[in-house]
């Protein structure tokens, strides 16, 4: 926002420079981006009023003037403006002016014409960049005058940028009012005086859209002149605020908007049809707006309508149709508070900014609209004539925004800013914020004004006293605080070690969005989908259920980059809505391509099956052992029937893994060869208490057997039964070898077996191995009727 520092010092004027006014404004919050000159440096320019105009006998583009400057004889100057008339009141530079750019003015002859000076556009006397003519003035400035002094050129223009919740100071009142505090005195708001009810005509306003618009005011003013032109204080104060001048209607309330902070619109009461009405747009309305763009409205914006449609969207920009120009004679003034959440991106969906919609979206003073619109009115009646009716007010109270009690306990501002505050310096600071304050029991109890809707919580509190304070007036001081161990968490303990583990075995990490492509998850888990009712994007409409959609989008980004051997992981959350919404930390890889890096000396092997199933192994070995873990074979759609297992930790499922069905591969156009495990990381938590045991010096003795059992029968199966038959001399069981076929009974299957026994307190010998043997295998012979193999 930009304003004038002459125009804040009408309201506040304290005893401070412009440094230390800029120094307050940033420590208010209102951080200050720039400070300017008004206008560039200039010396003998005064207002003149145009006696005569003849055409110059020697050029066909210069004119003759005759002007009055306030002396007792009038100047000749030779002019070529094209908008220079008779009865105009310009700016005139007499000799010996000083102008940017052009230096001192002497009189000079012009085609055979003396010209005893120029008359100027705003563009040679550093005004604006505006250079289609000489500058036209209202007839009310007085001619002789010097510009320095009607246009106070000894001004500055100060630009700052406001948070969004600062919307209170997007306004010449606002801003004062924080000076004010800083301070210590008082600003003067001007005078808004009751406007005379001269005529009896009005409109009725109807609120359809109560919620979104819970405030209207309207009032119909009548025979005012609106080809005044707008006197040049107005036009220079909306300049020096960014806005430029359009007539006089128009600017007068931009300058109540700008001066009070409540943005306002005139129509031209003549274009009016019937009553006016505060609702929502249906489908298909269109409007054409002031900047002559055509508008396809969407469902649900909110208009001013009148009986032949749109005349405005609301809090936005006004319709062309109704707008306020040189002829219009009648207008209809409105007032509006609109819904701040409501009105917020209405702008920028239809690819507008205004600085109506500037400030309706941080919100607006909801008790301010009476006070605007009598200002406008009594500006209008003031510089262009008429007669005013009586406000019509339509009003929701129950949706106008209230601000509620806020307490502050005084613990606590010295928990958040480190200093302690005297109890009346924090009375007064609220108080003099206009705040309703009363302190009791070690606490403020405080309500705030209406223009302060961003005061909810206790912090915010804490923030006004700080600012007032300043922030720079707070001694620096290093945080104190007593450290505790922090009690390690187990998940996060189990999924640092996991990564460690794969990472080690040669794996990647990746991150993926919890968002996925319905397609993929329909393709991955035909059940349980849950949809987001306000996605980013079609293609993230729905939440995971399974990592694996992030792998395998991960698997296609890096096969399109030419990656062939990939091994990646990820730990993350997954979301269930089977019953009520969950979520569950879950670990889950793939792999794919060769077993190892290529490299010169290295066969190139393809990673298979029992590739995947050892880095499961590893892992769950490594966090809770084997003993409670039981694999199984599995039927899940998304894997291979032939290689696919269940994981079971206690009895109870814990994941998968297994080779990715061949259709799922084909119909993401990636390789057959993909491997993938996803376990619930909940049911592997590594284990609290690790024990060890003393590694035996004496040797270990190792013994083959071959044994024929069913094919049905699981190598687990096997090999927990030899553990509870080998007693604590079984060291290990591996299995080296299965075959079928020629000598084998159909239906069965021969396993070798290499059985590891060591002892921890003797060497142990073939008598006391062959009785443990012997019990063994008539173990096996007992469950599974396993028999020696000849």
């Amino acid at each position: 926002m930009k304003f004038s520092e002459k125009w804040l010092r009408e309201f506040i004027n304290p005893d401070i420079n412009s440094e230390m006014l800029i120094h307050q404004l940033t420590m208010a919050g209102l951080e200050v981006d720039g400070i300017e000159p008004v206008c560039s440096n200039f010396e003998g320019l005064v207002i003149a009023e145009v006696k005569t105009v003849s055409k110059h006998p020697n050029a066909d583009k210069l004119q003759i003037c005759e002007v009055n400057c306030g002396d007792e004889n009038l100047l000749t100057i030779v002019c070529g403006a094209a908008n220079v008339r008779e009865g105009m009141r310009t700016v005139l530079a007499r000799v010996g002016a000083t102008l940017p750019g052009i230096g001192e003015l002497k009189i000079i002859s012009l085609k055979g014409v003396i010209s005893s000076g120029m008359l100027c556009s705003a563009k040679e006397i550093g005004l604006s960049d505006e250079h289609d003519g000489i500058i036209d003035l209202s007839i009310s400035e007085p001619v002789g005058m010097h510009l320095k002094e009607l246009i106070e050129s000894n001004d500055n223009i100060i630009e700052i940028s406001l948070t969004p919740n600062r919307g209170d100071c997007l306004s010449i009142a606002g801003i004062a009012r924080e000076v004010a505090v800083f301070n210590k005195i008082n600003f003067s708001v001007p005078e808004v005086q009751m406007s005379d009810v001269n005529i009896s005509t009005n409109r009725n306003v109807k609120l359809t859209a109560f919620k979104e618009c819970p405030k209207y005011l309207g009032r119909v003013i009548e025979n005012v002149d609106t080809t005044v032109k707008s006197p040049l204080w107005l036009t220079e104060k909306l300049r020096r605020s960014g806005v430029r001048s359009i007539n006089i209607i128009v600017d007068i309330t931009n300058f109540v908007m700008l001066e009070l902070g409540q943005p306002m619109h005139a129509f031209d009461n003549d274009f009016l049809h019937g009553d006016i009405e505060v609702r929502l747009s249906k489908s298909g309305e269109k409007i054409k707006l002031l900047d002559e763009s055509h508008i396809d409205l969407k469902s649900g914006t909110l208009l001013i309508a009148d009986e032949s449609g749109p005349i405005a969207m609301a809090g936005i920009m006004g319709g062309l149709e109704s707008a306020v120009n040189i002829t219009t004679a009648n207008i209809f003034l409105e007032s509006a508070f609109f819904t701040p959440n409501f009105i917020s991106g209405e702008a920028r969906q239809y690819g507008l900014h205004t600085e109506s919609s500037h400030r309706f979206e941080r919100g607006v003073d909801p008790e301010l609209q009476a006070k605007a619109i009598e200002r406008a009115t009594q500006l209008i009646i003031k510089t262009c004539g008429g007669q005013s009716g009586q406000i019509i007010e339509v009003l929701n109270n129950k949706e106008l925004p209230k601000n509620s009690e806020v307490i502050l306990r005084k613990p606590q501002i010295k928990r958040m800013l480190g200093i302690e505050f005297e109890n009346e310096f924090v009375t007064e600071t609220f108080i003099n914020l206009e705040m309703q304050c009363h302190y009791e029991e070690n606490k403020w109890i405080t309500v705030a004004p209406s223009h302060r809707f961003d005061i909810n919580i206790e912090v915010d509190l804490i923030e006004e006293l700080a600012r007032i304070y300043s922030y720079d007036a707070i001694p620096v001081s290093a945080p104190s605080n007593k450290l505790k161990m922090r009690v390690p968490d187990e998940k996060q303990e189990t999924i640092s070690c996991i990564r460690e583990i794969l990472v080690n075995r040669d794996y990647n990490e990746v991150i993926t969005y919890s968002f996925i492509d319905p397609k993929l998850n329909k393709l991955l888990n035909k059940r349980n989908n849950l949809l987001l009712s306000n996605p980013i994007a079609p293609e993230f409409s729905e939440m995971r259920t399974s990592l694996l959609p992030g792998l395998l989008k991960s698997l296609q980004y890096n096969i399109k980059r030419q990656q062939q051997r990939i091994r990646i992981f990820e730990t993350g959350l997954v979301f269930n809505n089977k019953d009520d919404l969950k979520q569950e930390s879950h670990i889950a890889g793939l792999i794919t391509g060769n077993i190892n890096e290529k490299e010169w000396g290295k066969e190139s092997i393809l990673t298979d099956f029992y590739d995947m199933k050892c880095d499961v192994e590893t892992l769950l070995s490594s966090l809770i052992g084997t003993r409670d873990t039981k694999m199984l074979p599995s039927v899940i759609e998304i894997l291979h029937p032939r290689q696919a297992v269940d994981l079971l930790v206690k009895g109870d499922s814990a994941g998968y893994y297994g080779r990715l069905h061949p259709k799922i591969c084909a119909e993401l156009n990636i390789p057959e060869n993909i491997y993938i495990f996803e376990i619930v990381i909940n049911k592997i938590l590594k284990k609290k208490n690790i024990s060890f045991k003393k590694i035996s010096k004496y040797p270990s003795v190792k013994r083959d057997i071959s044994i024929i059992i069913s094919e049905e029968v699981r190598f687990e199966d096997v090999m927990k039964c030899a553990e509870n038959y080998g007693t604590n001399l079984l060291l290990n069981v591996a299995l080296f070898d299965v075959y079928q076929g020629e000598s084998i009974e159909k239906g069965k299957k021969s396993l070798a077996l290499r059985l590891t026994f060591q002892a921890t307190s003797s060497t142990l010998t073939d008598k006391s191995v062959e009785s443990v043997m012997k019990k063994l295998v008539e173990g096996l012979d007992n469950n599974f009727g396993a028999k020696l193999r000849e």
